[in-house]
């Protein structure tokens, strides 16, 4: 063998700089990371961000994960490793870019909670680039074990810096990148800085010992043809959200038949309407429910303190003081982008009798003082269902310690067939407070079609005839109320929800 030769292979069973082999580690897992909890945002406007689509996120990440380490393991046994690593990392750059498109164009194809449609979906948005990315640390690996006596030391190493990556890409993103830029951004961003990385490893490691970068020069124009037309293509595909908050893509519309009405969309799910003109119109039918309630359980006029968990369009705050004035208004809204938004768009005004606070509405009820609220609205949701902690007995015990004697409680919930959820969340408020009634339009409670329900509760016996008589005299829809025998009948025993057990999402799965 001549001395060329002989530097040729040496050169190839070179290892990397330790640097750039470790650079490279945490950056591919880190960029996995960042995928995976982007999805999650891509995917929500037309899914939903339910419990089932975070863990479909997650379990075909894992699968991605899996597959992609096993196959570049697979590969660094029969391929110089070297000529590998800058085309996975330009390649999982375009197929990045390419996730926006697909999952923009296809998600109108798939919306809804259907369970094929959401992997189906999931998949479009994560597998390639996951897979690929994933196959960079055992190429690098490959390349690094030069002495068998330190193989578990190299191996360990890596690995440790491949989580730490992971760790730092997952708390980065969710508390820095998605306060900070829209989903779009983080993925093309993402993209640029894997094809720019790609680009500088490929340049390094053909300097170093002349690497080419396998295929034909035809191939390689495609793919650059491809990269360039995944991020135009990126940069123009539809976007549904107006605005994209930190638990939300939220989008305003306006009702086509009243040029004041606004609709605001969180998810693909129509949350609130507000008319700008007219503070006292309820459009939806929960909405009047409220304000039946209202009027029920104290004169016309008369101010009242409410808090409301959860604010969405801050309907029923707003109604509240506009028929009430005077009526103190606390909002506990997670969502502050949602508070700006509604202040922009849909005629928020904090002020002494509207005082939204942001935080989740667990932490700040139990902060507020006994018997210091008139009414208690619970309006929050994560998509169609209301966050668990916010539907156990436990939540519902610290409303009940915070509502005056006379006081009332309402809470919306929306369920389908066979209606396992409003079942159990009417037990688990029968559960604390002695006093419960249900209101719904007649198919809902026949079990027919999904419906939103209002539970209504208090520690004193309900006005009903009262209740029932606002009902058919000011709401648009047909409403029945159940209380006493028959809504015993109607829950049917079902399981109490504590913070123990209540599987919130699964029981309000169509079955």
């Amino acid at each position: 063998m001549d001395t060329a030769t002989t530097e040729a292979a040496d050169e190839l069973r070179r290892p990397l700089p330790n640097g750039l082999a470790a650079a490279l580690v945490f950056l591919s897992s880190g960029a996995v990371l960042v995928l995976e909890t982007a999805a999650l945002r891509l995917v929500g406007p037309y899914v939903g961000v339910t419990l089932q689509v975070t863990s479909s996120v997650i379990g075909i990440a894992l699968a991605a994960i899996a597959y992609g380490t096993w196959f570049g393991g697979w590969l660094a046994d029969r391929r110089d490793p070297r000529a590998l690593l800058a085309p996975a990392l330009v390649i999982s750059a375009i197929t990045t870019a390419v996730t926006l498109p697909v999952v923009r164009y296809a998600g109108e194809l798939l919306r809804g909670g259907a369970a094929p449609g959401m992997l189906l979906l999931v998949a479009l948005a994560v597998v390639v680039p996951a897979a690929l990315l994933s196959a960079v640390t055992p190429l690098v690996v490959k390349l690094q074990l030069g002495d068998l006596r330190h193989t578990g030391q190299v191996v360990g190493k890596l690995s440790s810096i491949g989580t730490l990556g992971a760790i730092t890409a997952t708390l980065g993103t969710g508390f820095v990148l998605v306060a900070v830029f829209s989903s779009t951004v983080i993925i093309l961003g993402l993209a640029v800085v894997l094809g720019v990385t790609g680009l500088i490893v490929g340049g390094y490691l053909r300097r170093q010992g002349g690497v080419p970068i396998p295929g034909r020069t035809g191939t390689k124009v495609l793919v650059a043809i491809v990269g360039l037309g995944a991020v135009t293509v990126s940069t123009v595909a539809p976007d549904p959200c107006d605005v994209e908050t930190e638990y939300h893509c939220a989008s305003v519309e306006v009702d086509p038949d009243n040029s004041t009405g606004r609709l605001l969309v969180l998810n693909s799910a129509h949350h609130s309407y507000v008319d700008l003109a007219d503070p006292t119109h309820l459009e939806f039918a929960y909405t009047q429910w409220i304000g039946a309630v209202a009027d029920v359980m104290a004169p016309p006029g008369q101010p009242l303190d409410a808090v409301h968990l959860g604010g969405g369009g801050f309907t029923v705050p707003r109604y509240l003081t506009a028929t009430r004035p005077g009526t103190d208004n606390i909002v506990f809204e997670i969502d502050g982008g949602l508070v700006e938004l509604g202040e922009r768009e849909l005629d928020v005004r904090p002020g002494p009798d509207l005082e939204p606070v942001v935080g989740d509405a667990r932490m700040l009820v139990t902060e507020r003082p006994t018997d210091s609220a008139d009414l208690v609205v619970g309006d929050a949701f994560g998509h169609l269902t209301v966050p668990w902690h916010l539907a156990t007995r436990e939540m519902a015990a610290e409303v009940h310690r915070i509502t005056r004697p006379g006081g009332i409680y309402v809470m919306n919930v929306i369920d389908y067939p066979p209606l396992r959820f409003i079942r159990a969340q009417l037990a688990t408020v029968a559960a604390v407070f002695p006093n419960i009634a249900v209101v719904a339009p007649p198919a809902g409670l026949a079990g027919e079609e999904g419906a939103n329900f209002l539970i209504v509760a208090s520690d004193t016996p309900l006005d009903l005839d009262a209740l029932r008589h606002g009902l058919d005299t000011s709401i648009d829809e047909p409403a029945t109320l159940l209380a006493g025998a028959e809504l015993d009948r109607f829950v049917d025993g079902a399981r109490v929800l504590t913070d123990e057990y209540a599987p919130v999402d699964q029981l309000l799965t169509v079955g």
